[in-house]
């Protein structure tokens, strides 16, 4: 007897990329596959009911998983409503890195299983956040644009206006997870000299890498910093005016993690008054960002619209870790990234 898997991608993780590697994890096992596209990104995601950061309607999911066991998904939502009304529902699968668009209480309650795939975009956010850096750290934002308006600036060179190397600078990391300590890395390999912040990081993940210091330290001492911690109740907001102004003047501020870090009128301030040579941002407090914005016309900025986390290569690396988790959960196997374990011991 088949088992009956949704595959519900999107323009990023397509359906058929989904339906192809859950067939090779799964082998020789019968499969009954289907598939169903979400609008995101062309559409972005927000709440659905009680879920963040979820694609499509409750109506969607309700009627695609009828008969359906397990579905892998980057942005379905799974909420209450949902769980009631789909019973043959055990296994959902998100290709997020946490599973920001699933209810985990209820379907605990309802007998569902939720898998994740922690990591599946550190690489590429790592070389995004390189990339942003390095750009920001060389003015190539202001550059770029008036060369595109036909203006040749000579003035570029003066040693107020012209760029600074990592090579023997110092460069902070808010954050030494999956992307920080990659990014860590490579400016070490660059010749700069890594501070980290992060209550959580062993000791030992540091040597010959970075130096782990207080916040207050290494906002004095780094002329780049770069966010790459989770946003909690502690996080949220944690670089502020004070932060900021707490950096030498002419620092370069990155984040590429989340909006919810960091206080962006603060940052614009900054950079009107010169004590910020200059910043990139791939997240915002608000997305898409709105007309009126300040960042869009702020000096020194570089912006990208939440794609730090985007590669091909991700999209086949989502694809394989959670159809590596329905593999073996129909071979009976421990599931690797199951957010609710619990759910296989209740009574």
């Amino acid at each position: 007897m088949s088992t009956t898997v949704l595959a519900a991608g999107n323009h990023f993780i397509r359906p058929s990329l989904f339906t192809e590697a859950v067939r090779t994890a799964a082998g020789d096992l019968p499969l009954d596959v289907r598939e169903l596209q979400f609008p995101w990104p062309h559409t972005p995601f927000g709440p659905v009911a009680e879920v963040i950061e979820a694609s499509g309607s409750e109506e969607q999911m309700i009627k695609a998983l009828q008969g359906v066991q397990i579905c892998i998904t980057e942005h379905g939502p799974l909420t209450e409503r949902i769980l009631a009304n789909c019973p043959d529902l055990k296994l959902f699968c998100t290709s997020r890195g946490g599973p920001v668009n699933a209810n985990l209480e209820a379907a605990t309650r309802h007998g569902v299983a939720v898998c994740y795939a922690p990591g599946r975009n550190a690489t590429a956010t790592a070389e995004h956040t390189l990339t942003l850096l390095l750009a920001a750290a060389r003015g190539v934002g202001d550059t770029h644009t008036d060369l595109r308006k036909g203006t040749w600036r000579g003035d570029y060179y003066d040693y107020d206006t012209c760029g600074i190397e990592i090579d023997g600078t110092t460069v902070g990391l808010v954050g030494y997870g999956a992307i920080g300590s990659r990014v860590a890395t490579v400016l070490r390999a660059m010749g700069a000299e890594v501070l980290v912040h992060d209550p959580y990081v062993r000791p030992e993940a540091l040597a010959g890498i970075a130096e782990q210091v207080s916040l207050d330290e290494l906002l004095r001492r780094s002329r780049i910093v770069s966010l790459h911690a989770r946003v909690t109740d502690e996080t949220k907001g944690m670089i502020g005016r004070a932060q900021i102004a707490a950096m030498p003047r002419g620092s370069i501020l990155v984040n590429c993690a989340r909006g919810a870090l960091l206080d962006y009128e603060a940052v614009c301030d900054a950079l009107d008054s010169g004590h910020l040579r200059g910043a990139a941002f791939d997240v915002f407090p608000e997305e898409p960002l709105p007309a009126d914005s300040r960042l869009l016309t702020a000096p020194g900025v570089i912006l990208t619209p939440h794609i730090a986390g985007g590669s091909q290569q991700v999209a086949h690396k989502a694809a394989a870790i959670v159809a590596a988790e329905v593999g073996r959960y129909l071979r009976d196997e421990p599931l690797a990234h199951c957010a609710n374990p619990e759910v296989f011991t209740a009574g």
